[in-house]
């Protein structure tokens, strides 16, 4: 029989049993499978022990003295709704299993227990029901109160948009659960703090490890990952650790996982599956308790419609999923993230931090940002590098933006489409609907010329000439 754990902290387990042979005997199957175990002959005993040591899951006979198994159901079942409690009754004894369950009990069993499997099964169902309740508790909670326990764990993440702020709390509900994290969102999103903040969220005491899949072939795959025994192959004069095994305890981050290759997922399956891994050169199997955290900038449903992602594996890994939204719906976050770039950017060149002229956010509102953050990141440092005085030069941040320029993004902020169509209660004359053009563009670009003639497809020139004509 295989061992069941494969978290850092084992289950505990309270057996309660009357008769010293059958204890012992739980007692030393169930610690060989992976549980820490307490042990109570009476009902008694066991509620005492179960306020000192809160146990995960508690396994107890029925008809016991000084206090039974019935009275020990109801009291536990009364204190705490997230604990499993698996009763063993007497062979067709289902009157009392049922009355048990009734009372509380998650499960039963039938005595005596000859079928061990049967044992293990059951604990692990009770132990994995138990771990859903408590998760959907959790998200119910941060969902209906809106409040983080935890704010410092997403302090890296500057942002004050509510769609951000919907993730985190969703987050910091399933962070403690262990379960693959499947974070989606395009490049330069911020897809790796996100990890990291679930990382820090889980309480886990290890590492977090990350690792980019792109590029890696199988075998660069299973040496980046599992490692390396010496002589495994020409030029592995010594032994390697994979970062799994670096990873044990904490988080293993696995970015671009939309590019893994298909052998390659068939041995991230078997360890999201078994908790299990092989070194390459190895004949022993290894264990790995890290959780994994994977992300991808790629549409992995239409992966799996095309054949290049297997729908097994995705299942895997999206117990728990998240995207990330674009820069582009998030106009909010704009000015926060200019202002710490800016003040970044000076630091590192040893520069005062530049003022940012008032025309800047109406550019930076009108651009896609296919690079997201990291794009405005970019952007940013290089103007400050190219300023000579205290404002911010302009020239770089319009040129790198070029004329990928939307009406529609400035609209987000609250200007309003421009109404084109009706213009007037009679069909207007190619004149009248160029001023009016003209108008509304320089309204939504707040009477700068370069912006409103990107939005109108002309050059700056050109409407400058046609601004003159009107007067």
């Amino acid at each position: 029989m295989n061992a069941m754990i494969t978290s850092t902290k084992q289950p505990t387990i309270l057996v309660v049993e009357d008769e010293k042979y059958v204890r012992e005997s739980l007692t030393a199957y169930l610690d060989d499978i992976g549980f820490t175990v307490l042990s109570a002959e009476n009902g008694q005993a066991a509620l005492e022990l179960f306020h000192r040591e809160t146990p995960d899951i508690v396994m107890t006979d029925l008809r016991m003295p000084v206090m039974d198994g019935f009275a020990l159901v109801e009291a536990l079942a009364a204190e705490s709704e997230f604990t499993p409690i698996v009763v063993v009754s007497g062979v067709g004894a289902v009157d009392e299993a049922v009355r048990a369950m009734r009372l509380g009990a998650w499960d039963y069993l039938s005595k005596p227990i000859m079928n061990f499997e049967e044992l293990q099964i059951t604990l692990e169902h009770c132990l994995e029901r138990a771990r859903i309740k408590q998760e959907l508790e959790r998200l119910r909670r941060h969902l209906s109160d809106g409040t983080l326990g935890d704010e410092s764990a997403f302090g890296s993440i500057i942002t004050a948009s509510p769609r951000m702020r919907a993730v985190f709390l969703y987050l910091e509900s399933v962070a403690p659960s262990r379960q693959p994290v499947l974070i989606s969102g395009e490049t330069g999103t911020g897809k790796e703090l996100v990890a990291r903040a679930v990382h820090n969220l889980s309480g886990v005491g290890g590492r977090f490890v990350a690792i980019n899949l792109a590029g890696l072939d199988d075998t660069m795959f299973s040496d980046t990952l599992f490692g390396h025994q010496r002589g495994a192959f020409t030029g592995a004069d010594r032994a390697r650790e994979g970062v799994i095994r670096q990873a044990s305890g904490g988080t293993l981050f696995l970015d671009e996982i939309g590019d893994l290759s298909p052998g390659s997922q068939v041995k991230l399956l078997r360890l999201l599956q078994e908790g299990e891994y092989l070194p390459l050169g190895a004949d022993k199997v290894q264990r790995s308790d890290a959780r994994i955290v994977t992300a991808t900038h790629a549409d992995l449903k239409s992966s799996m419609v095309h054949g290049s992602f297997r729908p097994d594996l995705y299942y895997r890994l999206c117990n728990h999923r998240v995207e990330l939204p674009p820069l582009r719906d998030r106009p909010e976050d704009l000015p926060l993230l200019t202002a710490h770039f800016l003040a970044k950017a000076a630091a590192e060149l040893g520069k005062p931090t530049p003022v940012a002229p008032a025309e800047l956010n109406c550019y930076l509102a009108a651009y896609r940002f296919p690079g997201n953050v990291r794009e405005l990141e970019s952007i940013i440092h290089d103007a400050v590098a190219r300023s000579g005085s205290r404002t911010l030069p302009l020239e770089s941040i319009v040129a790198a933006i070029g004329s990928d320029l939307q009406v529609n993004a400035v609209s987000a902020q609250g200007s309003g489409l421009c109404p084109v169509c009706p213009l007037g209660e009679t069909f207007p004359t190619l004149k009248g609907a160029e001023e009016f053009l003209i108008s509304e563009a320089m309204r939504l670009a707040g009477n700068n010329q370069r912006l409103a003639a990107a939005y109108l497809g002309i050059t700056r020139q050109a409407l400058n000439k046609r601004l003159s004509r009107s007067g």
